[in-house]
């Protein structure tokens, strides 16, 4: 009963790989390495270089390693990017997701758990945010992710035997605390990442985009969720299909926001480092407000957050930071950029 984790060499996926691993479950992981780094991946996990659009390739790795369950994390997660660059994301976003999808009932798994994100609401009516609030997206990369929701939510209804569960992201942070993974990708917009490359010196600066929005301090509220508790809601949802569970979404989120500015205040009092912060005009696509509605991942899932602490969060970012630029005098720099 192995697991297969698409973009397990990537930040969520690798974290995903970990908690699988962590639990005594049996691991493989496909990932183009686009965005990936093969040393995030633990040493007895296989892994396999390719897109999960191939179906070829797909179709060879569950019958290979007996894969019963998918989890998908492989996809492009910029926003602006997918506002200047559409195409791209509903290629890489849905249409390889349609062909892992249809490989996926082919081989007769039961279970599918997919990487969805808060994208999918647009501007929401109020918060917090619940499942069943509109989606109506504003960014082409909410749109691919949606399109993908419907798609599993279809092919559900049609194929009786296959279930799934799509978790809707909000700010994922942090990293494992062990350290054996983290936010590796030089050019990530995270914004905990990004104020904690300003902080160990890596950035000159951090820039905020916008001032002017309807919130306390007049930048954007977001709710940010480790990295590592995200995973565990994973395995929640993943005990909860292979019970019988239906498939369903859910958001994952902690309930409650922090603005830019506190964000980036949390950071400089953990780090000790005034770094210098500029205004920038706003960015396409970016909401006032996202904070989750997280009943249904709690209580349908029995999810039970563990590390829902800021300073937690931004110490184990900043920690992360610290370590790639250990990484990066201890090792060839080829190592420290995808593949």
């Amino acid at each position: 009963m192995t697991v297969l984790v698409t973009g397990g060499a990537g930040y969520i996926g690798s974290h995903m790989t970990l908690a699988l691993k962590d639990a005594g479950r049996s691991v493989v992981v496909l990932d183009d390495l686009s965005c990936g780094f093969p040393w995030l991946v633990p040493d007895d996990v296989p892994l396999v270089r390719g897109d999960v659009g191939d179906q070829s390739l797909v179709r060879d790795i569950i019958r290979k390693h007996e894969v019963t369950a998918i989890l998908h994390f492989a996809g492009s997660i910029v926003v602006p990017d997918s506002v200047r660059d559409p195409l791209f994301y509903y290629r890489n976003n849905t249409v390889q997701s349609r062909g892992l999808i249809e490989t996926a009932i082919a081989e007769g798994i039961r279970n599918f758990i997919f990487s969805s994100t808060a994208a999918v609401y647009g501007e929401p009516e109020r918060t917090p945010i619940t499942e069943d609030m509109p989606h109506q997206p504003i960014s082409p990369y909410g749109t691919s992710k949606l399109m993908t929701e419907w798609m599993l939510r279809d092919a559900a209804v049609a194929h009786p035997d296959f279930n799934y569960v799509a978790l809707r992201y909000f700010n994922v942070a942090g990293a494992d605390p062990q350290l054996r993974s983290g936010q590796s990708f030089p050019r990530a917009t995270h914004l905990i990442k990004i104020a904690s490359q300003a902080a160990t010196g890596e950035r000159s600066h951090i820039e905020v985009y916008g001032t002017d929005y309807p919130t306390s301090d007049g930048t954007c509220i977001r709710d940010y969720i480790h990295v590592s508790d995200l995973a565990q809601a994973h395995l929640c949802a993943l005990n909860y299909l292979e019970a019988g569970g239906q498939s369903t979404a859910a958001n994952c989120g902690y309930g409650y926001g922090y603005s830019v500015l506190e964000i980036i205040d949390a950071v400089k009092r953990v780090s000790g480092v005034d770094f210098p912060v500029k205004v920038a005009p706003r960015r396409a696509g970016d909401p006032a407000i996202l904070v989750a509605g997280n009943e249904r991942v709690r209580n349908l899932f029995g999810f039970v957050p563990k590390r829902d602490d800021l300073d937690q969060i931004v110490g184990d970012a900043l920690a992360w930071e610290r370590r790639l630029q250990v990484l990066r005098t201890e090792q060839d720099a080829k190592t420290l950029v995808p593949a």
